[in-house]
């Protein structure tokens, strides 16, 4: 029964945290998340329209998940964050917000920088609703550290004198006038061409970059005359060209490094946001820190206008990997479909196998019992040689004495499965008041910091409790077979004498 008791209850809690840790992820994480093969999307309000009419698709909506760098009372945390488009109200509604610890807190991002952050942060840094917070962008890191080497160069007419003399030679040398038009030959244009190019494409200060790109532009905006072998320039585009030849001759590196340190600026300064709610997290599952207005999230990311993905949402979230394929049919071998199920393989996978070790650990109590049960059934073999050898004596045969030991085994398995389950539903249905007899007690080993829930979720699946009772009473049935197996080969002569 205690053994039964302990299988019930304990099963039916983990079954119903993990049903919530997925019913919790399932909440913000896309069931199918539509990507493309390489690099970001750009224009993807169309890519929306066309994910909707999609097979199961409920709702698409873009997605933007990336980290920041978390500036709160003097503490720094690497955070990751979540984009959420304010306008999408089931969005909105599928973050379950802490209002017993935090009854201020709202949903409502609105188009302002407003953040929504996990209970376990709140607690962690001491944060509540109202407070601002700052962010850092990651992204904007690699942009400072390329930036500031870029300072430590000398100028692109020292650094890469050779090819630039022999550019700068070929360029003035190779012009000619044909009626009135500046040309340029074909073989002095690649030469040019492909000398400057080189260039540009080195890590460079965005000042000699953009003078660069004035010259490379000048050249792509020539007519090219086949026949000739020549490229015509306007007057003022030529003019464009050389004088940014000149202003490369003649670049202060002190004034350009001092503008691009001022131009830093920008890239380093944080976001500031106010904390309009915090939602309740656990450590059961994997949760973004933060849910932050999608705009917010793209500055972070640094996206732009672009994002990440589409999130797509089903009417069935179990049915993801069927309409997965159906979707990879319907747009083609361009993009790329990752189930929640994938993303979360590795996650779900340690939740299975924690489960299996549950049922192992735990199923030895059940055999313990079926086993004491078997020390005390011999025993009682042994009490009762004399009513044995009186029933043989009498004629009794073999099987009827197995059968005296195993219908006992019988009742006592029925009786421990049926109480065993029993009572644990009892249990289960009564948890939330001994979870709070037990807090007054000062022993609290479901604190909701850890799991998430105030009250312990739990889940009776009345088709896995028949199978733990079947199973027990099996082990009890097979208990008793053994003493029952060595009474019925007792010599009844033997056994009237006590021998």
């Amino acid at each position: 029964m205690l053994g039964v008791l302990v299988l019930v209850v304990v099963m039916a809690v983990y079954a119903g945290l993990e049903r919530n840790v997925k019913s919790r992820i399932l909440g913000f994480t896309p069931h199918i998340l539509l990507q493309p093969e390489v690099g970001n999307l750009n224009d993807w309000q169309p890519l929306i329209s066309k994910a909707q009419k999609l097979p199961h698709v409920q709702k698409a909506t873009p997605y933007v998940s990336d980290n920041a760098i978390l500036d709160i009372n003097t503490f720094q945390k690497p955070v990751m964050f979540s984009g959420v488009d304010a306008s999408d109200s089931a969005q909105m509604k599928s973050i379950e917000l802490d209002l017993k610890n935090y009854p201020t807190s709202s949903a409502d991002l609105g188009i302002d920088d407003r953040v929504i952050i996990s209970s376990t942060l709140a607690e962690q840094y001491h944060i509540g609703v109202g407070q601002k917070l700052r962010l850092y962008s990651t992204r904007n890191f690699d942009e400072v550290l390329r930036t500031y080497k870029t300072t430590e160069k000398p100028a692109i007419r020292e650094a890469f004198s050779e090819n630039w003399k022999k550019a700068e030679k070929v360029f003035k040398a190779g012009w000619k006038t044909e009626n009135g038009q500046p040309t340029l030959s074909a073989a002095a244009y690649r030469e040019v061409y492909v000398l400057i190019e080189d260039i540009a494409k080195e890590d460079i200060r965005q000042a000699e970059g953009e003078l660069l790109q004035k010259i490379l532009l000048a050249m792509d905006t020539s007519e090219k005359d086949e026949e000739a072998k020549v490229f015509r320039f306007s007057p003022e585009y030529k003019k464009s060209a050389e004088d940014a030849f000149s202003e490369l001759n003649s670049t202060d590196v002190e004034k350009m490094d001092g503008e691009t340190l001022k131009g830093l600026k920008k890239i380093v300064l944080p976001k500031e946001a106010e904390v309009i709610g915090v939602y309740q997290t656990s450590q059961m599952a994997m949760t973004p820190d933060l849910f932050i207005p999608l705009p917010l999230a793209q500055d972070l990311a640094g996206l732009d206008d672009s994002v990440q993905g589409i999130s797509l949402r089903l009417d069935d979230a179990y049915i993801a990997g069927e309409a997965a394929n159906q979707a990879r049919q319907i747009l083609g071998p361009d993009w790329k479909l990752l189930t929640w199920m994938e993303q979360y393989q590795a996650f779900f996978s340690l939740i299975d196998q924690q489960r299996v070790m549950m049922y192992f650990a735990l199923s030895f109590i059940v055999l313990v019992s079926a086993f004491s049960m078997m020390a005390v059934m011999f025993t009682v073999t042994i009490q009762k040689r004399r009513e044995i050898g009186v029933m043989k004596a009498l004629g009794a045969t073999s099987g009827q004495i197995v059968r005296v030991f195993l219908y006992q085994g019988m009742i006592l398995g029925i009786l421990g499965a049926g109480l065993g389950v029993g009572l644990g539903r009892l249990v289960l249905y009564y948890r939330g008041p001994i979870q709070v007899f037990m807090r007054q007690l000062h022993f609290d080993p479901f604190s909701a910091s850890f799991t998430g829930f105030n009250e312990l979720p739990a889940f009776n699946d009345p088709v896995e409790q028949l199978k733990i009772g079947i199973c027990s009473f099996i082990l009890c049935s097979l208990a008793a077979m053994v003493p029952a197996f060595f009474a019925a080969r007792n010599d009844a002569a033997k056994s009237l004498r006590n021998l």
